[in-house]
């Protein structure tokens, strides 16, 4: 039997005992499917509270069903065979403004099962799918942080779960003209094939997806809109933040922060990265190298540096909190009952050894605020309201999900949501403490997580310049999932020779784009000479020094003048943030962004337009002095250094000498200035020197 209802927003469709909703959310329609009668709950909905238009048209009848809201139509139909129904019903998307099909369902197998559909893996447990028709040529982009250096998504099969370095936030912007959010927070898989597009659960015994239509910057605004705005990015954060593997002591980070001050260096913020504390799970500073925190950051906040503090979801088995966190029932267990663990390094007085340490479960209210008290009362207190939240997806390794359970719900059918869950703990910490804009820096996010004030990096990345080129297409899906605030470590994390000159080279390069990126934070492991060849755990001790000066006077000299032209930036960059907050449009936009109706932007991958106004093409290649820059149709530019004035349409070699890289000014459209000042820029990176004022 197959019946169609009209319900309040949308309609429900019955065939036999599974149930069938669509429902106008935003500008755009959510679907959900369920078995046996019902819809089930979605644990962590990106969806559940977002804003129903009052705009929109339903129709039904016996054998159909239709809905429309703001650019897209659903049509919903009863599948024939040779004139006879079968027990099925397909959806297809619609554009209404031109009729073209967006999106349309359909079997993987004409033997079935149907487009949507739920398989039984135990007695308790559902895997669930959902198959569309492929599209030849389509590009996909979005789907968080991937380290695959690819800009589109057509052709790959990702999984659904997060890594150090890959962020799954299931948002994908087709284009064709539509995004489609997967809201459920499952491990699983995404599959863009040239016949057959397919979304699977690991564990879910229901569908749940949104999905709009529009132009790439009509489909940010419309998600936006469902999953909330971030919030202004502050000032403090708009320059250098300094950080490494690791200060060891609260001497050597007011050291650091005094070699900043006598050069005339303005630094934003520097980051005490991970066994400052005691024991983790205990989430306070180790008195013997950190004996007066609050100074500490009284003296940085003086000279106008914020202090930054790397915290963890790990609780060592040895931590106070540990026994009453177990018995809480505030730790991540396994399957069979038992507490999880996984091996980790241990930091003490006489030196590093492997241990195991547990994770708290930040999907339980009263564990985050357990957390919370105690973060509090370890930082807070002395000053600290930024934090770096490391290793949040949480690192599960190996990574066995099935064997984990968070929240009493297999680890499979939740885990995706971890990361959301722990930094929106921290972010209303904070704003309750009176932080008016929390920044956050994370290794993980989800759906939403941009508006706790979630600043994403691309986790531990080697110092190659293949990794180089892999976090720019990483940084724009990023921004094209929701995450405007994004960084990198500059000049990657593993393995940097300070006296190396290829890894000088790189660290140039790479500094120079992180310019022209949300956020400019040198970080990484470094290794010195004499270091080179050693192996196990020193890392966790401490790592060489990564300050501007630590790589001879040519070197610093070089970062010296791009430094400048990063504050130069700053009206520029308060104006991005501010747009972003106000539409969802990322400071880093690929280049289809500004220009969808050219089929060429749509696969450029090693250039981007950093706002409205600036075409930045970052050399990547070792040893490279030019590169090519494609320019759209109809435009004109300028070189930012040089003044060289450059039509539009054209693919140029353009000269990249190694203490700069291509930007190119727009000089059309008719755009109003936001803050972008071409002759103090200009003059910043031809200054010559190492000191800085201001």
């Amino acid at each position: 039997m197959i019946e169609f209802n009209a319900i309040d927003n949308g309609f429900e469709a019955w065939v036999g005992r599974d149930i069938l909703r669509v429902e106008c959310v935003g500008t755009g329609l959510r679907v959900r499917a369920g078995g046996q009668g019902q819809i089930r709950d979605n644990p962590f909905s990106a969806l559940d509270g977002a804003a129903r238009p009052g705009d929109n048209r339903i129709t039904v009848d016996d054998r159909s069903a239709a809905i429309e809201v703001g650019l897209i139509r659903c049509e919903a139909s009863v599948v024939t065979s040779h004139g006879d129904p079968k027990f099925e019903i397909r959806l297809q998307f619609v554009e209404r403004r031109t009729g073209r099909v967006l999106l349309r369902e359909t079997r993987a197998h004409f033997a079935g099962p149907g487009a949507r559909s739920f398989h039984r893996t135990g007695s308790d447990s559902w895997r669930a799918e959902v198959c569309f028709e492929g599209c030849e040529g389509e590009r996909i982009v979005g789907m968080g942080q991937r380290q695959h250096g690819l800009l589109s998504q057509y052709g790959c099969v990702l999984e659904l779960a997060h890594r150090n370095g890959e962020v799954s936030i299931p948002f994908a912007i087709s284009s064709r003209g539509y995004g489609f959010l997967w809201n459920c927070p499952a491990t699983g898989r995404a599959e863009f094939g040239r016949s057959l597009v397919r979304w699977t659960a690991d564990t879910a015994d229901y569908l749940d997806y949104w999905i709009t239509a529009g132009s790439p910057a009509e489909i940010l605004s419309a998600f936006r809109e469902i999953t909330g705005a971030a919030p202004e990015f502050p000032d403090w954060a708009l320059g250098l933040w300094q950080s490494r593997l690791r200060y060891a002591s609260q001497t050597e980070v007011l050291e650091v922060a005094d070699g900043y001050a006598t050069r005339d260096l303005p630094l934003s913020a520097i980051v005490v990265d991970f066994f400052h504390w005691t024991r983790q799970g205990e989430w306070r500073f180790d008195p013997r190298y950190w004996p007066d925190p609050a100074a500490m950051v009284g003296t940085l906040a003086e000279r106008g540096v914020r202090t930054v503090v790397s915290i963890w979801p790990t609780v060592h088995p040895a931590a106070s909190s540990a026994d009453r966190m177990a018995q809480q029932g505030w730790l991540l267990e396994t399957a069979d009952g038992d507490l999880y663990s996984r091996s980790f390094i241990d930091v003490s007085a006489e030196g590093s050894e492997t241990t195991r340490v547990h994770f708290y479960d930040a999907t339980n209210a009263d564990a985050a605020a357990h957390v919370m008290d105690l973060v509090c009362e370890g930082y807070l207190r002395h000053g600290i309201t930024s934090f770096w939240l490391d290793a949040c997806e949480p690192e599960l390794l190996p990574f066995r999900p099935e064997h984990v359970r968070i929240g009493g719900l297999p680890a499979t059918a939740c885990l995706s949501a971890y990361p959301a869950q722990h930094i929106a703990a921290f972010h209303a910490a904070m704003t309750a403490a009176g932080e008016e804009s929390p920044v956050l820096l994370c290794r993980s996010a989800w759906i939403g997580s941009h508006r706790h004030g979630c600043l994403l990096w691309s986790g531990d990345i080697p110092s190659t310049f293949e990794a180089m080129r892999a976090q720019l297409p990483a940084g724009l899906n990023a921004g094209l999932s929701g995450i405007g605030w994004w960084t990198t470590d500059t000049g990657g994390f593993y393995d940097g020779r300070i006296d190396c000159p290829v890894f000088r080279e790189l660290l140039l390069r790479w500094f120079q784009w992180s310019v022209f990126t949300p956020v400019l934070r040198l970080h990484g492991f470094r290794v010195a000479a004499e270091a080179a060849e050693q192996d196990g755990h020193e890392f966790a001790i401490a790592g060489a020094e990564n300050e501007l000066w630590s790589y001879g006077p040519e070197v610093y000299d070089l970062l010296c003048r791009q430094l400048r032209v990063r504050l130069a930036l700053k009206p520029y960059l308060k104006w991005l943030f501010s747009e972003y907050a106000a539409t969802g449009i990322p400071p880093m936009r690929p280049m289809f962004l500004a220009f969808p109706d050219e089929s060429a932007m749509w696969d450029l991958a090693d250039q981007y337009m950093f706002g409205s106004q600036l075409l930045v093409a970052p050399v990547m290649v070792q040893g490279e002095d030019s590169r090519t820059v494609l320019f759209p149709q109809d435009t004109s530019w300028e070189c930012l250094w040089t003044e060289q004035c450059v039509d539009g349409g054209e693919r140029l070699t353009v000269a990249a000498p190694i203490d700069r890289i291509p930007v190119f000014v727009r000089r059309d459209g008719g755009q109003p200035d936001r803050g972008l000042d071409v002759t103090a820029l200009r003059s910043a990176l031809g200054q010559g020197g190492a000191r800085l004022t201001g």
